[in-house]
């Protein structure tokens, strides 16, 4: 098979280490087995390295992830996440099955849309003194949805017994739930699957304690 230079060239995922969005894409290079550069962008640092006009250009939202790959850039992770499946061998991170595919997606989107942007760096700074009960509200009002689901749908993992894009998404959640002192035990069926995956080398490895840009007092 004739490999391009460009398919040749690791991918470079420019990102933060607690990031949960960059978090998500670091595990899905770590399942697929991919190696790749990182480029750390500090989102505290310097009023904010994602705001700067030279980042702008890699990401126009001026979030964090922006990813290099096979001579193009992409930003938002999910769309980054199925790129690298369709691209790179490994194990599938969606299923083939349509109904699967769908509730993948589904759990994906919820932790996506409806929890993670809520409670992100960029909103919390707006919110000011109030952060960490908004932070609390709209984690906990997305697990009351999201523990429903997953019980009809998990099996080891989110939906059924294969690892997905689902999975990916709800490690970093917990996490950021964890941080926010969210009482993730009300949740026994996200607890349980947290658990489990956390196990996981992939999980291990892209773990925001060992980064590249993990600052020394949170390093594993």
């Amino acid at each position: 098979m004739h490999m391009t230079v460009v398919s040749l060239t690791k991918p470079v995922l420019h990102g933060y280490f607690r990031s949960s969005c960059s978090w998500r894409v670091r595990i899905a290079f770590a399942l697929k087995g991919t190696e790749y550069d990182q480029v750390p962008v500090n989102l505290i640092k310097d009023g904010g390295q994602q705001l700067t006009e030279q980042y702008k250009t890699l990401n126009p939202m001026q979030q964090v992830p922006a990813v290099e790959i096979d001579g193009i850039t992409l930003s938002q992770s999910l769309a980054v996440i199925q790129y690298i499946d369709e691209t790179r061998p490994g194990p599938r991170l969606l299923p083939a099955d349509p109904k699967a595919r769908a509730q993948v997606r589904i759990i994906s989107d919820l932790i996506a849309s409806g929890i993670q942007p809520l409670q992100n760096l960029y909103v919390l700074q707006k919110i000011g003194a109030e952060k960490v009960q908004w932070a609390q509200h709209f984690i906990t009002r997305g697990f009351q949805a999201l523990e429903p689901i997953l019980k009809q749908t998990s099996g080891k993992y989110c939906v059924g017994d294969e690892i997905s894009m689902a999975d990916i998404c709800l490690v970093p959640q917990v996490y950021n739930a964890e941080r926010f002192k969210v009482d993730v035990g009300q949740y026994p069926t996200i607890k349980r699957l947290n658990e489990t995956l956390r196990e996981i080398e992939a999980f291990k490895v892209s773990h925001p304690s060992c980064q590249p840009d993990t600052p020394e007092d949170l390093r594993a």
